[in-house]
């Protein structure tokens, strides 16, 4: 049987890295109750309970805080879902999304 050359060049550098990630940050208004931010922090950010009430407090004291840290599709599908949970039932709730540094 003939030996065949086979025609595969194998790289020898790969450039993989990190996919960026990004914050998603809630923001305070006085109209949205603690409960539901409470609410969305466990359901959308899935937050112990605790964890929920001490995020809760921390944007009502400093106006904003980061829910989360993750992937920019990630990122992004978490702030829709919220906002669709929270425009369903009547509050301004705000979050956004900034990339980490």
């Amino acid at each position: 049987m003939p030996q065949e050359q086979s025609q595969i060049k194998e790289r020898q550098k790969t450039n993989i890295r990190e996919p960026r990630r990004y914050k998603v940050i809630i923001h305070n208004d006085d109209f949205t109750t603690m409960d539901f931010v409470v609410m969305v922090l466990k359901d959308v950010f899935f937050l112990s309970e605790e964890n929920a009430q001490a995020l809760m407090l921390q944007v009502h004291h400093s106006s904003k805080a980061v829910a989360g840290v993750y992937t920019y599709d990630i990122a992004v599908s978490k702030v829709r879902k919220a906002t669709t949970m929270a425009r369903e039932q009547g509050f301004p709730l705000r979050l956004t999304v900034e990339e980490e540094e």
